[in-house]
């Protein structure tokens, strides 16, 4: 049985969430191997809409576990708080486990994460403030905190001592800010130890068990690949690996053990934050993305910028990514446009580019080259089948499918756990 990863093939926000959850109820183990609770994605279940930030989109799934891998940072606050949350609508799970080497989250992470940025101005990057970034600068310099240390009171206070002999000289003296204490660092942290404990696993021996066992394990990536360090936007990144590779060493699971790699990516594209988007747009089609779409950031609100689909970013997912399937979402929200615009390259200083230019000051001053599609006019959020889609709704999908170089096998028509048109099984 598979071992299958999902990854956003755009800049995050293409409905990850949905098509985890979707997949989800057929698998044993869904496991977030990246990311923190700057990631958001919302699932609707029967009348019901769950917006999630930490916890897996398999949370909701009874009959699936759910793990939180090294890979992830977590902030202990929050993972209680979404799992109360949970309980008050009567979800109530012995789960997400959560790896003992998962680095922690921890209040002066997130006051670095949001004075850095203002102090950046201009420059900013265009973080959520979650803290993200910080907890892995400080897992990547070797001073992080993880989650077995809640376990050790003396290497915790010596971690947390270690780290603000260092941290509030910077808050103190380049920004300005007041001390943070040790003591109450530490207090907060241990006051977690007890609740936490029982979640606690090896969660890199727990999945290459399941695994052996012939279990199912679904690897959920937070964000996009274009969102990776390493092969995305940089600097206009996160600072880990959402992509595919990003599953092993974000959960301690060989790469031979992985079966499926499905790339999911919206109809059209979206992006929050700073950073090139070569198809964004500026007038009526762009706020009408937005508001037929309700794009807005699931964990800050903020408004997506809106645009056409980029044949180009996504093939490049598909390339890094070795995509065995791509999973289109919202195709529901491109209904009514006579025609619709694909960028199939970019033009950049007069040459013309079918694959993404290798450089940052490239892509910059990339300027996108569109072919156009005939557009349709009927409501296709009750489509069931690829069949009952219409003719030019299909043809939009043949043309993706042929500009990507990946097959599309599954299809969004709503947000809707039913709103799923299935054309390849991602479990066959």
């Amino acid at each position: 049985m598979p071992g299958i990863v999902v990854v956003g093939a755009q800049w995050g926000d293409e409905g990850k969430g949905k098509a985890t959850d979707n997949l989800g109820d057929r698998v044993d183990y869904c496991v977030r191997y990246s990311g923190g609770n700057n990631a958001g994605h919302t699932i609707k279940v029967g009348g019901d809409t769950f917006i999630l930030h930490l916890l897996p989109s398999g949370i909701l799934n009874p009959g699936t576990t759910t793990v939180l891998g090294n890979g992830v940072v977590i902030d202990l606050d929050v993972f209680r708080q979404e799992l109360n949350a949970l309980a008050e609508r009567g979800v109530t799970v012995p789960h997400p486990l959560v790896s003992a080497n998962a680095h922690i989250i921890t209040p002066f992470h997130t006051t670095l994460d949001k004075v850095t940025e203002r102090f950046l101005g201009k420059r900013k990057i265009g973080t959520t403030g979650r803290g993200v970034g910080p907890a892995y600068a400080d897992k990547v310099n070797r001073v992080g905190i993880r989650v077995q240390d809640l376990f050790d009171e003396s290497i915790l206070r010596q971690k947390v001592e270690a780290n603000l002999d260092f941290k509030n000289q910077v808050l103190v003296k380049l920004y300005n800010r007041r001390e943070i204490d040790p003591i109450q660092i530490t207090e907060l942290l241990l006051s977690h130890a007890e609740s936490l404990r029982p979640h606690v696993v090896d969660s890199a021996r727990l999945l290459n068990a399941a695994l052996d066992e012939g279990k199912v394990v679904l690897f959920e990536g937070a964000q996009a690949s274009h969102l990776d360090v390493d092969h995305g936007t940089y600097p206009y990144v996160t600072s880990s690996n959402p992509g595919a590779a990003g599953a092993c060493t974000g959960t301690g699971v060989g790469p031979t053990r992985i079966d499926r790699v499905v790339g999911i990516a919206k109809a059209y594209t979206t992006r929050v934050g700073e950073g090139p988007f070569p198809t964004e747009l500026f007038d009526e089609d762009g706020e009408a993305l937005r508001e037929k779409g309700h794009e807005y950031g699931a964990t800050t609100g903020r408004k997506r910028r809106c645009g056409w689909f980029d044949a180009v970013v996504v093939e490049h997912a598909v390339m890094v990514n070795a995509f065995t399937d791509v999973f289109l979402t919202k195709l529901d929200i491109l209904s009514g446009w006579k025609k619709i615009p694909v960028c199939v390259a970019y033009d950049v200083n007069g040459v013309r580019h079918d694959t993404m230019p290798m450089t940052q000051s490239e892509l910059h001053h990339a300027k996108p080259i569109y072919e156009y599609v005939d557009g349709w006019d009927e409501d296709i959020s009750a489509a069931r089948t690829f069949d009952e889609l219409p003719e030019n709704c299909k043809k939009y999908v043949a043309f993706l499918e042929q500009r990507v170089g990946c097959r599309i096998s599954g299809i969004g028509v709503g947000p809707g756990r039913d709103q799923t048109i299935v054309i390849n099984d991602l479990l066959s």
